[in-house]
């Protein structure tokens, strides 16, 4: 009896180089009862080659058209392109990144389809969920390379040095943000031999980021933890007093990692124009929350900006920039939630199951999540 097709499309995103499966996710996969097929070349800027892919039990398709057909379940690291969305087998399953700022097109292609689309961006904060969280894998890999390609930019280096020509003091690193990436960054950097502060508005986090080395900058303010150990988005009375509360620290480090980010809204601005321009030239800021606007008011997403010789680098996808690790961190997340939704070699949906319900976004010709269908206008399209 055949089982589940399991089907891997190359990515198209300009500097996606991850894949959502490795030779080594893939003899679990199987396990599961999942028959795998991967478009060629969807692994090699991973470093996972065909030769690798086809030795650990993968099929291989010459092409999209190919690699889709019969496919019951489709996993991929961006959201599927309208392009994509419209070859994807009617009633099939998708697991990839689904944000809620996907484009309304691609839904109503989803919707159109019948597409059951399960969003990593959507997987609960629960203990049984975490091998599934590809959120925080993938944070942990952008917080890595952030102190990486902050560093590679200053023009002074990170550790203390005691040389017979003197001693050089170690770079000031503040991180702002002690979340996934935020904890990488402060590890990362203090591994690096900098000197590291760090701040967050959830008081929770105090003890992890002491315990890494690092001085927590105190906030003497109300506790400002939402739903699910996120940041809630803070007023703008909040957002004054604590940006008066850390420029001092800001204005004293060479290297500001920013990672604060709030689901589904804008990054709230963390460093003003004003607070830039009292930095001193050659400080170099690593702004994790480009793609959601930025928590600098003068970053450019996909760009480096130079402000009174202060450098403001607001890369996209970082995680992508070290596919290796990222790939196969990400394919233990989508084995994890293929173990979940395929059982006995059968993809079976249980909608009362919390995981299942809450990391769906498209299903039955519907839009399930509630922003999701803001953005369109309320209502599924297509349907």
């Amino acid at each position: 009896m055949p089982g589940v097709r399991l089907s891997v499309p190359r990515e198209t995103v300009e500097g996606e180089h991850r894949i959502p499966v490795s030779p080594d996710s893939i003899p679990r996969l199987r396990a599961l009862g999942l028959e795998i097929c991967v478009q060629s070349g969807s692994g090699s800027a991973a470093g996972f080659t065909d030769a690798a892919l086809l030795e650990a039990g993968a099929e291989l398709a010459p092409d999209l058209g190919e690699c889709l057909a019969g496919a019951a379940l489709v996993c991929k690291v961006q959201p599927p392109s309208v392009a994509e969305a419209s070859l994807l087998p009617e009633g099939s399953a998708l697991i990839s990144f689904l944000p809620t700022s996907t484009p309304a097109e691609v839904l109503a292609h989803l919707v159109r389809r019948r597409i059951t689309a399960f969003s990593f961006e959507l997987i609960p904060r629960i203990s049984r969920a975490q091998a599934m969280d590809a959120l925080s894998s993938q944070a942990s890999i952008a917080g890595y390379k952030a102190v990486l390609i902050g560093a590679a930019r200053l023009p002074k280096i990170l550790p203390l040095q005691m040389t017979a020509a003197g001693t050089i003091a170690p770079a000031r690193v503040m991180v702002m943000g002690a979340g996934v990436a935020g904890l990488q960054a402060i590890a990362t950097a203090r591994r690096l031999g900098a000197v590291v502060e760090a701040t967050d508005v959830r008081s929770a986090v105090r003890e992890e980021v002491q315990s890494l080395g690092a001085t927590f900058v105190e906030l003497e303010l109300e506790v400002q933890e939402g739903e699910g150990g996120y940041a809630r988005e803070q007023s703008e009375e909040f957002l004054a007093r604590q940006r008066a509360l850390i420029a001092q620290r800001v204005q004293q480090a060479d290297l500001v990692v920013t990672t604060a980010a709030v689901p589904g809204r804008r990054a709230p601005v963390l460093i003003t124009e004003e607070l830039v321009a009292s930095m001193r030239p050659g400080s170099v800021i690593v702004d994790l929350a480009a793609e959601q606007g930025g928590n600098c008011a003068l970053t450019k997403p996909g760009e480096e900006v130079v402000v009174g010789g202060v450098a403001i680098l607001g890369w996209r996808n970082l995680s992508a920039t070290v596919p290796t690790t990222a790939s196969q961190m990400l394919a233990r997340n989508v084995a994890a939630v293929a173990g979940h939704l395929v059982k006995e070699g059968k993809l079976l949906l249980d909608f009362d199951d919390e995981i299942t319900a809450g990391s769906c976004a498209v299903h039955s010709g519907e839009i399930r999540n509630q922003v999701m269908r803001e953005a369109v206008g309320g209502e599924a399209p297509g349907s």
